[in-house]
């Protein structure tokens, strides 16, 4: 059954302008410690591929904290909700700590899809019970 629908788009040019303003303090404010060493590795390569990274996990936590029907409020948080990805490269969502706990006593399960181009960053989640 289906639990909640949520869908985000993400300007790239707005995630660009908030790393310009605030530096690496925004993105760690947004990426847990695995998401933020890949998007230090991807900066480090070409500055735009790590701008377009954090677009991408910033849309896909957006689009799955509206499927939860909490939005960013306890206990969602940005660095509680990690995007991997499988070896095939398909997107999962790793949870961790208290929205860990609360996603899974209510037997939830999620189902993610991200995509990004030159200036837009898009994801679409489905959780199911």
């Amino acid at each position: 059954m289906i639990y909640g629908v949520g869908t985000d788009i993400c300007d790239v040019r707005r995630i660009q302008a908030s790393l310009e303003r605030h530096g690496e303090r925004f993105a760690k404010k947004i990426l847990s410690d695995a998401e933020l060493a890949t998007w230090q590795r991807r900066s480090a390569r070409r500055g735009e591929r790590g701008v377009r990274y954090l677009a991408t996990r910033f849309s896909a936590k957006e689009a799955f904290s509206k499927a939860i029907g909490l939005g960013m409020t306890l206990p969602m948080t940005w660095r509680r909700c990690e995007i991997a990805s499988l070896p095939t490269g398909q997107p999962v969502i790793v949870l961790h700590g208290e929205l860990k706990s609360w996603f899974e006593a209510q037997g939830l399960s999620a189902h993610l899809s991200v995509t990004d181009e030159t200036d837009y960053a898009a994801s679409f989640c489905v959780v199911e019970k």
